[in-house]
């Protein structure tokens, strides 16, 4: 059973990669932000989906009425692989090809709290060596 302030979506027939690409985009922003970016994102039918998930979960609180819907963040944004659909593809003599399409599911938690700001990613880089120069 999920708690009230947590929304999920299944077998969203989107690949989890094109999902994770605007989930990574609104994770830690508060929920006004993160509605508003994503009416503007040029990935529309994946914002729309995200958008939905959001209103839900901030929704669900607003039920449980304990928390204040202004401070809203988005906390915890999860893209998951769901089943994969497999088709297959007429070929050239009298072969197939195997088409694979991916399914996702998402999970949205929203709580109260001041919004993330979000660090650049310096992981995997080495820190630059000082250059000796000739003498």
């Amino acid at each position: 059973m999920q708690t009230p302030n947590e929304a999920t979506v299944k077998y969203i027939r989107i690949t989890p990669r094109k999902l994770g690409v605007v989930a990574d985009a609104v994770r830690g922003k508060s929920v006004k932000a993160a509605l508003n970016y994503l009416a503007l994102s040029p990935r529309r039918r994946v914002a729309g989906l995200i958008a939905e998930a959001i209103k839900s979960a901030s929704a669900n609180t607003l039920q449980k009425g304990t928390v204040d819907q202004d401070n809203l963040i988005v906390h915890h944004i999860l893209v998951c692989k769901g089943p994969t659909i497999k088709r297959f593809m007429t070929r050239a003599k009298g072969s197939a090809s195997r088409i694979l399409k991916y399914t996702s599911h998402l999970k949205v938690s929203v709580t109260e709290g001041a919004p993330v700001k979000s660090a650049k990613r310096t992981a995997g880089k080495a820190p630059k060596a000082a250059k000796k120069g000739n003498k």
